[in-house]
């Protein structure tokens, strides 16, 4: 194997409309959820449908294109870094999340106008190109 990178792929459905952020210095924030589903059979033979929800971050031109596109039950195709974070929160708990932060994201079903279009941020394809 080339190289083992930190790297994530998933097909699902958008959970809600994503929530828009600005930074202060004027860069967008989107943050969705989405749900992937998988079937086995338990030990007892049983069909079993289980969802798992994961929360997806995109920054600036995916955060606008998210904004706009991106409705509830939209299937989609994302792929990205997981990161680990944690924060305190207003009761003091200290929170532990898993996030997807994106940097590919392809619409699938959402009509003839957008099915099965890609966008790639550019500056992921800057980097890449200078590996």
């Amino acid at each position: 194997m080339y190289a083992i990178k930190n790297k994530v792929q998933l097909i699902g459905n958008l959970g809600q409309i994503p929530v828009i952020r600005t930074t202060e210095v004027g860069k967008k924030l989107a943050r969705f959820s989405i749900a992937t589903n998988d079937t086995y059979r338990n030990s007892s033979g049983e069909r079993v449908r289980e969802t798992l929800w994961h929360t997806v971050i995109a920054w600036g031109k995916l955060a606008e294109i998210a904004e706009k596109y991106l409705t509830k039950g939209r299937e989609v195709a994302v792929a990205g870094k997981l990161v680990h974070r944690e924060y305190i929160d207003k009761n003091g708990i200290k929170r532990l999340i898993t996030e997807i932060v994106l940097n590919e994201l392809v619409m699938l079903g959402g009509g003839p106008r957008y099915q099965n279009e890609t966008v790639v941020e550019e500056e992921d394809l800057d980097s890449e190109m200078d590996s």
